[in-house]
């Protein structure tokens, strides 16, 4: 009884890759295999759904399975009848998270957060809602330009009431160098008391530490590029604006010359050829250039004609013979991966089958879709809706 007692205290004790190897399962390395292609979640991930949805990156089946229940889940969306449309629009986006890790075109979930904010934007149910706000925030991360969805949220007035919008649009702002604009939307997201407050006094005191470590000219770039009208060819600058561009080029003139007048003058150095000693030089070196000479001396380096090559000999290994036939080298065996020959093997009878294979067409309007979505976020949004 007490051997027994020490071998469960044993089995309690081990750690989760000691209970892993204990256990002998067949799935739980995809993690290991496909880890530098899954995206981080804010959220975290669970290592077994992980693990199951790495492993249709090798399994056509279930790849197939991940596409017929997403197509599944969308039409659950029409389908709902309860009191929250937008439940079933977050149950579908966490899925896709989840059973697609790598993220990327095929996955769809571009061209699932476009759909739901398009539904609800006009909505005052929604407008003031914090699930609703974090679904156009993970759209905005996945935007060329995040910027024009803040804006569009900021006109619509969308997500006002949450310090979580004034906090990530301050943040974009500053990573553009827009300081006083990131200074502006703090204040504004306090003035207007969003909730949680204290995250958002937070936020504002890191701010401010992190402006006082810049640099001068980072901190007034705004000042400077209004400070100084921009000019290309072909513009034409108005009266006043001529006069001032004017006067600060004279001035900058004035600056450079007086520079100049309190500069000293390099002495640049000349070489005098008459004091060259050339007593020592030889005269037909110096006429050695006066004349090329005839066509067969400038041609000299091209007229040798080429010899066998027999000043020197390579010395043979002597080959053993036997019988008067000689005994050839053994081949060199090529050394092939049993997991990558496996999967090379179901590869191809996966794709000797039409039926597991999703289809190539809507894989293509997907991605095409996902990079006009990432380009233009808004294409699909009535124009009156836009920012002006």
């Amino acid at each position: 009884m007490a051997d027994s007692g020490i071998e469960i205290g044993k089995i309690e004790m081990l750690d989760p890759e000691s209970e892993f190897l204990a256990s002998k399962r067949e799935t739980g390395n995809e993690w290991e295999l496909f880890k530098e292609n899954v995206r981080p979640l804010k959220r975290g991930r669970k290592v077994e759904i992980l693990n199951d949805a790495l492993k249709a990156q090798t399994d056509n089946q279930l790849r197939k399975s991940l596409f017929d229940q997403r197509r599944r889940l969308i039409q659950a969306i029409d389908e709902y009848e309860g009191d929250d449309p937008l439940q079933p629009w977050l149950e579908c986006i966490k899925w896709v998270q989840e059973a697609f890790p790598p993220g990327g075109d095929f996955s769809g979930l571009v061209v699932i957060y476009e759909q739901c904010v398009r539904t609800f934007w006009h909505s005052d149910r929604y407008k003031d809602d914090l699930r609703y706000l974090k679904v156009w925030l993970e759209y905005a991360e996945n935007c060329a330009d995040p910027e024009v969805i803040f804006s569009f949220l900021h006109a619509n007035e969308i997500g006002k009431t949450h310090s979580e919008f004034y906090i990530s649009y301050a943040l974009l702002m500053e990573s553009k160098n827009k300081v006083k604009a990131a200074n502006e939307l703090l204040n504004l997201g306090i003035s207007r008391n969003a909730q949680p407050i204290e995250k958002l006094s937070d936020a504002f005191r890191k701010f401010l530490a992190r402006s006082m470590r810049r640099p001068p000219k980072a901190s007034e770039e705004d000042s400077a590029e209004t400070r100084i009208p921009t000019r290309s060819f072909g513009t034409v600058l108005a009266k006043g604006e001529n006069c001032l561009q004017t006067s600060e080029s004279s001035g900058l003139l004035k600056k450079n010359v007086k520079l100049d007048r309190a500069r000293v003058p390099l002495s640049i150095y000349k070489e005098d050829s008459i004091s060259l000693d050339q007593s020592d030089v030889p005269k037909r070196d110096l006429n050695l250039w006066h004349t090329l000479g005839p066509r067969a001396e400038r041609n000299k380096e091209n007229s040798a004609i080429p010899t066998k090559w027999t000043s020197y000999k390579v010395r043979q290994r002597p080959v053993p013979r036997t019988g008067g036939v000689a005994v050839t080298s053994a081949c060199i065996e090529i050394f092939v991966d049993e997991e990558c020959a496996e999967t090379h093997r179901m590869n191809a009878e996966g794709a000797k089958s039409s039926t597991l294979q999703p289809r190539q067409g809507e894989e293509q309007e997907l991605k095409k879709e996902t990079e006009l979505l990432r380009r233009e976020p808004l294409r699909n949004f009535p124009p009156n809706s836009l920012p002006r």
